[in-house]
């Protein structure tokens, strides 16, 4: 059958996009972003982005990658954060990295969310006990990204996108889906993306070294604090009985 010739010059909206890979059981994230970008560079084009961040040592990559192609508005939106001492912590190292970018590294604005942190614990309700990487951050994840796509809607945005997809931890494959929705409903273009790939959580941790980022040794909330402590436990506990293990053995 003879296709319909395109009125958008060619471009897919966000409906299309999703749906082009329907059937498909995984997607490369990271083609599909490296394909866009140089569509971008033919184009000329230089769209705006609404980048949520997680925190400073992530996002380092993720600006050092993007800036030369996006302008770039940083949002930090991150409600879950456990105490309030860590979330201000973060918001000031993520101010302090933007000031410290290079200079061939445009400086990005920043724009902080509301820090609500009743908004976290409710959407997490009867979820408590669930171990990290389940459905308790999948919830969080929509809850940030829901507010980023209203405020890139809100100020007019080309794309948004989040940091999170960097880490190892994190599920790119959820948040992309979650993303694409949001998109659809919201319509704002979703920047799909894994940015873990080509070496970028390696990267984004040479350069926390490289500007003396306070890196955190927990995803932010109470549940992943208390999970990392009942995993200290649980190794000084074993390290402990190894200890008395290799004592017995010589006697």
């Amino acid at each position: 059958k003879k296709m319909k010739e395109r009125t958008d010059g060619g471009r897919m909206n966000q409906k299309e996009e999703n749906r082009k890979i329907s059937g498909q059981p995984k997607r490369n994230y990271q083609k599909e972003l490296e394909n866009l970008l140089k569509q971008f560079e033919k184009d000329g084009r230089v769209p705006s982005l609404l980048l949520h961040s997680c925190c400073a040592p992530c996002s380092s990559y993720v600006l050092e990658y993007l800036s030369q192609y996006f302008h770039i508005t940083v949002f930090y939106y991150n409600p879950n954060i456990y105490p309030d001492t860590e979330y201000d912590k973060r918001v000031q190292e993520q101010k302090e990295l933007i000031e410290k970018l290079p200079a061939k590294l445009s400086k990005s604005p920043f724009l902080a969310g509301e820090y609500d942190k009743q908004l976290f614990y409710d959407a997490v309700k009867g979820m408590e006990r669930e171990k990290e990487g389940g459905r308790r951050c999948f919830r969080c994840y929509e809850l940030r990204l829901l507010e980023a796509a209203r405020e890139a809607k809100k100020g007019n945005f080309d794309y948004f996108t989040t940091t999170l997809s960097i880490s190892p931890m994190k599920n790119a494959q959820k948040l992309n889906e979650i993303g694409g929705r949001l998109a659809e409903q919201y319509g704002v273009k979703y920047l799909f993306s894994d940015f873990k790939k080509k070496n970028g959580y390696k990267r984004s941790v040479e350069l926390s070294e490289e500007y003396g980022m306070y890196r955190q040794d927990y995803c932010g909330c109470v549940f992943s604090l208390e999970e990392r402590k009942r995993a200290e436990r649980k190794g000084a506990s074993e390290k402990d009985h190894k200890k008395n293990h290799k004592k017995e053995s010589f006697l």
